[in-house]
């Protein structure tokens, strides 16, 4: 076995699907799927389930999973501690976005970060909030910015960005335009537009709707927040977006704030401590980026 066999390995055991692997680690699916194989008869047993709709790792392949990991960190950990020595940072860090994220000082740390250090590999994946923290947590990817409920995921390393309360969105037409702030009991007549679960966004009304034994009619999911914008201007849903989401579009819709709904929506960076020196020069251009520190 090689250290490329492990690598995608593991991005199909974190993935929990072939296509996706292939998209992160750059290759087709036929070349990851060949050398699964390949890595599975050099082991003489199957590391994934294939037989429904996700790659499920069996009991051979959760026991490899571990120590796989371990061998690709080890691998790295060789390549950092030599430019630490000569003052070259190389290697690779991976970070992760929340779908439909379009908050440009993270780019501008990438940018920034490529500037400083051209020898580090960089992959940004995106994907909805709850993986890309659980990513974080198990060592897939080094920084992620991910959207939460109230507070940070326990266990993880935290910079808050954005916080901030959900507001509705409507046609100025609409009834819940006449209000001048909108409860979660006035929603019950209307169909609702909002993100997906996984996203922060989503996890908040959940929270308060539970918390009140409301029961809203998710008609409509979207993971942008100018989709659910556009769905709400013509008058398919009522959308919930946070404050700053919605006011991109003031110009065409009546936002109101939800008033009875006190938990925060929050934008955050998370990361584990720990990490190696690009990881750790990534961060600190991150900080940079988003507080001007």
């Amino acid at each position: 076995m090689d250290l490329r066999q492990l690598e995608y390995f593991v991005a199909v055991a974190e993935e929990r699907n072939f296509t996706r692997a292939a998209e992160r680690v750059h290759i087709s699916q036929s070349g990851v799927s060949a050398q699964i194989r390949q890595l599975e008869r050099e082991l003489g047993a199957e590391l994934f389930d294939r037989s429904g709709r996700t790659a499920t790792l069996t009991v051979a392949g959760k026991a490899a999973l571990e120590h796989a990991r371990a061998a690709l960190a080890a691998a790295g950990a060789v390549g950092e501690a030599v430019g630490e020595v000569t003052g070259l940072i190389r290697g690779r860090v991976t970070i992760g976005m929340v779908i439909g994220c379009t908050i440009t000082p993270l780019f501008d740390a990438l940018a920034a970060f490529h500037g400083a250090h051209p020898g580090v590999e960089i992959t940004l994946l995106e994907d909805t909030s709850d993986r890309l923290a659980e990513g974080v947590r198990t060592g897939g990817l080094d920084l992620a910015l991910i959207g939460a409920a109230g507070s940070a995921p326990e266990g993880l390393e935290s910079l808050t960005i954005i916080n901030e309360g959900l507001v509705v969105t409507v046609p100025p037409g609409h009834p819940l335009a006449a209000l001048p702030q909108v409860t979660l009991r006035d929603l019950d007549p209307y169909p609702i537009v909002c993100m997906p679960p996984g996203t922060g966004l989503r996890a908040v009304l959940d929270q308060a709707c539970a918390a009140q034994g409301r029961q809203p009619v998710i008609a409509l999911q979207a993971s942008a927040a100018d989709t659910i914008a556009d769905l709400a201007a013509r008058g398919v849903a009522v959308g919930v977006l946070s404050d700053s989401m919605a006011a991109h579009h003031r110009d065409r819709l009546a936002v109101r704030p939800l008033a009875d709904v006190d938990i925060p929506a929050l934008l955050a960076l998370v990361w584990r401590a720990g990490h190696g020196p690009a990881a750790r020069a990534l961060l600190a251009h991150a900080r940079r980026a988003f507080t001007g520190r």
